[in-house]
């Protein structure tokens, strides 16, 4: 399940902004509800080669730029998503109660909007859905879409503290499971539960 515009006849960027006119045409591009059913991330987290991740360039809610190096050390569970695409507004909040499971283990939640207007889509989004414990964190040029070569969203990559792409899930999943949560700490080569876990360099 995920929002996949026709990548023949609009380029990623035009994309995008014209997905975001037709859910808003339609009103209805994010009435998916939290407790939609969503399959498990695990499902979609079977093995795979280890693969350097690309260069994803990205700001915060203050536009501060940052890239996947300023997290280096630390899992990473980077979730691309949009406040229009339905099945991503089922599936951030799991994501939501997960990531504070994971902090504990070093693991970091990143889910990067792609909406075109930025912190002013997403502050009102997470206050009316009641999402905390995920920093705000913006890609309004649709590079980050390139870089992991993906017409479709919601796209979720788990990154280890090597900065290698260790796990990819398409289309929306529930990563609240305690399976899930095993996997990705596998996958990341993170401990269970180390509170010791250096946090970032970064503010989010």
């Amino acid at each position: 399940m995920s929002c996949k515009p026709n990548r023949l006849v609009l380029n990623r960027r035009r994309m995008v902004a014209a997905a975001a006119g037709l859910a808003a045409g339609l009103g209805g591009g994010n009435r998916a509800r939290a407790d939609d059913g969503l399959p498990p991330a695990v499902q979609g987290l079977g093995p795979m080669a280890p693969v350097a991740a690309p260069r994803l360039s990205f700001t915060n809610a203050a536009g501060a730029r940052l890239t996947l190096a300023d997290f280096a050390g630390h899992g990473l569970v980077v979730n691309l998503w949009a406040t229009w695409c339905g099945p991503c507004v089922a599936e951030i909040p799991s994501l939501s109660a997960v990531a504070p499971v994971l902090r504990q283990s070093g693991v970091l939640v990143l889910p990067i909007s792609i909406d075109l207007s930025g912190a002013a889509a997403v502050k009102p989004f997470y206050a009316s859905h009641r999402i905390t414990g995920l920093p705000i964190l913006l890609d309004t040029s649709g590079t980050v879409m390139d870089a992991l070569n993906t017409n479709g969203i919601p796209l979720t990559i788990v990154v280890n503290g090597a900065g290698q792409i260790v796990g990819r899930v398409e289309g929306a999943a529930n990563w609240d499971t305690p399976e899930t949560v095993s996997a990705i700490l596998a996958l990341t080569g993170q401990a269970v539960a180390a509170p010791q876990t250096a946090m970032p360099r970064v503010v989010l």
